[in-house]
């Protein structure tokens, strides 16, 4: 049996996805830039891509920059951002928390002459706006929050920080990482307060190396590509139209019987963390109710290493991920787990756990069971 619960590292593409791509691939292979029929055929599809992706966001299509997935699009997001308002201020505003595609570009700005302050989270990983206002000054040009955690799941309040940014400085651009809830919350950027916000393909059942930045009109960011001016100049470079269409199929898709699916997800969090809990020395990272996010457990397993429980439970056919997938393989303690105070026994003793609208109950039932297992046994030969 096989039972892939590493959803929130990737996705396996949707059968209409995997279509439309082999599509573009096959008969609709032109350049969008071309003027003949090929490459008009090729525009359509990145114009319709764009069509459904506004449309899950209540945006304009010309809002939406197609990129090579989230890192790119969080480079440009506070690179860009950076560079075009640096006159205005110098001070950046992010969270101990984020994804390494920001904590990097930040450390990069850091370098470059910008003020960056590194805002605490509580227990559960969520941002404190009373810090967030007192951070905020005439100086702030740009503030990062991550909408859902990608290692516990922790759902930050959007709406409220871009308020509490906006509220304390008008000119300050507000931007967030949503690789991990878009697909999974409903997201209307003009409503919350978002100025740009990060996508990636592949975590909604998209193709790999394809992602799209929104970015709110009249916001003022600067182009990393240069060359032939596509997209408006933002971005350069022939469009992956394969990407780009799938990950409109794959957009579309994720937002229909939404709610039918975020039950779903729900249901099969809270069997997980019922199941699994009854297990002595088995807790939960962060919050584990229907204020997380729907498909994330992240677990702390006393006495035992996340890299040996993985691969004890990929011997019966269960993938998970001992934290985040992009820093998974560096055998570095969770900077995330370290924000929220997690207990130093513990550190190395994660494991997340993430599904999708496919996985079932019967997929919990049995990987509970094996962890259930496999734990004791573990742990034995871990006193020796």
């Amino acid at each position: 049996m096989e039972v892939y619960l590493d959803n929130s590292a990737t996705t396996r593409c949707s059968k209409r996805v995997q279509e439309t791509v082999l599509r573009t691939m096959d008969s609709d292979y032109g350049n969008p830039s071309s003027l003949h029929k090929k490459g008009i055929q090729a525009e359509a599809y990145v114009k319709d891509a764009a069509f459904k992706i506004a449309k899950t966001l209540k945006a304009a299509e010309k809002e939406i920059l197609f990129t090579s997935g989230g890192t790119e699009s969080n480079n440009l997001a506070l690179m860009g951002a950076a560079l075009a308002n640096r006159r205005t201020g110098r001070r950046l505003i992010t969270t101990q928390t984020e994804h390494a595609s920001v904590l990097n570009v930040m450390a990069f700005l850091e370098e470059a002459g910008f003020e960056v302050l590194y805002l605490p989270v509580d227990k559960d990983g969520i941002i404190l706006l009373d810090a967030l206002r007192e951070a905020v000054n005439e100086e702030t040009i740009l503030v990062s929050v991550m909408h859902v955690n990608n290692e516990i799941g922790a759902v930050q309040p959007i709406e409220q920080a871009a308020a509490a940014v906006h509220e304390k400085n008008p000119k300050a651009l507000f931007h967030t990482d949503a690789v991990q809830s878009y697909g999974k919350l409903q997201i209307r950027p003009k409503k919350m307060g978002i100025d740009l916000l990060s996508v990636s393909g592949h975590k909604i059942h998209g193709p790999k190396g394809v992602g799209f930045l929104y970015i709110k009109d009249g916001t003022k960011i600067r182009p990393l590509m240069l060359g032939g001016g596509q997209q408006a100049g933002m971005r350069s470079g022939t469009l992956n139209v394969p990407g780009i269409a799938g990950m409109g199929e794959a957009a579309a898709e994720a937002y229909e019987d939404f709610e039918a699916k975020i039950s779903h997800l729900y249901s099969l969090k809270e069997r997980l963390i019922h199941q699994v809990t009854k297990t002595e020395g088995i807790t939960v990272n962060g919050k584990t109710g229907r204020d997380s996010a729907p498909h994330i457990v992240s677990l702390a397993v006393s006495g035992v290493r996340s890299e040996v429980l993985l691969h004890a439970l990929e011997e019966h056919g269960i993938y998970v991920s001992a934290g985040s997938a992009c820093s998974s393989n560096k055998h570095t303690v969770s900077h995330t787990l370290e924000a929220i105070h997690l207990e130093p026994a513990l550190l190395d003793s994660a494991v997340r756990f993430s599904f999708c609208a496919d996985t079932s109950l019967e997929d919990i039932d049995y990987a509970a069971g094996k962890l259930a297992e496999i734990v004791p046994v573990l742990r034995r030969y871990a006193r020796r």
